[in-house]
């Protein structure tokens, strides 16, 4: 398949990127384009104009915050987030997460910003952003907004952007100190999206459980923070959480697996995550 015809542009500044999308409603914003490009082809989106943002150098990069957190620009590819000193350090599980993100050339391309603004819930960065309390920096006409992780993915492949508004970074507060972690995931092959997904949290006060975060990938319309099974963990446990999750979600049947099979996989792998992040934590 070929794309429709469109004109491009290739931005130098935030500026410039902001002003072409106002001034053409139906423009698209090119950075990895990982998931665009292929959508582009089998003409599942079309678009007149493309603004390649790949040269705003300002956009890229990893900055360590004083709070124990990270400042991580909209073009960072995956695998600097794989690769990165300051992400292994002060956030494991996102560390680990990278790892399943498709495929290694997928990951040199693939940007935090497209990722996050493509919002699919089977992938692995819309739901770090919501486990990890994110706040979404983005550009827009009148200046910018921060938007919290929670409030920014609305519905399956929609987000809280306006359509001249873009990404521009993504801030990551500092965990509590001693905070263990643990992620999980099931796919049918290594690279495929996940058919389930679960990465936690965990801080404790001896053997008591203080404070605890479970999000969950590919089991709701958008990345899902199981509320309900945080606070089972804190009162009952491990497997009082799993179950909990497994009650929270609703998932779909598909080709990949069907729904109860989803809800089958959330318990195992939410137990599985549990147990790490638990085993990790400093008393």
């Amino acid at each position: 398949m070929k794309p429709a015809p469109f004109d491009y542009l290739r931005a130098s500044s935030v500026d410039e990127a902001v002003a072409a999308l106002a001034a053409n409603g139906d423009a698209k914003l090119l950075a990895g384009g990982q998931s665009l490009v292929p959508m582009l082809n089998f003409r599942l989106i079309d678009a007149p104009l493309f603004v390649d943002i790949n040269g705003i150098e300002s956009l890229a990069g990893i900055a360590e915050a004083a709070d124990g957190g990270l400042h991580i620009g909209a073009l960072t590819r995956h695998y600097a987030l794989e690769t990165s000193a300051a992400v292994r350090q002060r956030f494991p599980v996102l560390h680990d997460a990278m790892k399943h993100v498709a495929h290694l050339a997928i990951r040199n391309r693939g940007t935090i910003g497209g990722s996050l603004s493509h919002a699919d819930s089977a992938a692995e960065l819309p739901t770090l952003s919501v486990l990890l309390d994110a706040t979404i920096e983005t550009a827009n006409p009148g200046g910018g907004r921060q938007i919290a992780a929670q409030d920014f993915f609305l519905a399956p492949l929609t987000t809280a952007l306006a359509p001249d508004e873009i990404v521009i970074a993504v801030n990551l507060p500092g965990l509590p100190d001693g905070a263990g972690w643990g992620f999980e995931e099931f796919a049918q092959r290594r690279g495929d999206f996940a058919v389930a997904g679960a990465a936690a949290i965990v801080v404790r006060d001896g053997d008591r459980v203080t404070g605890a975060r479970i999000g969950l990938i590919g089991v709701h319309d958008t990345p899902f923070r199981a509320d309900a099974a945080e606070q089972a963990m804190m009162a009952d446990g491990i497997d009082a959480a799993a179950a909990a999750a497994q009650a929270a979600v609703e998932p779909s049947n598909d080709l990949h697996g069907s729904a109860d099979y989803r809800r089958h996989l959330v318990g195992v792998l939410t137990r599985r995550a549990l147990t790490a992040a638990y085993e990790r934590a400093t008393p």
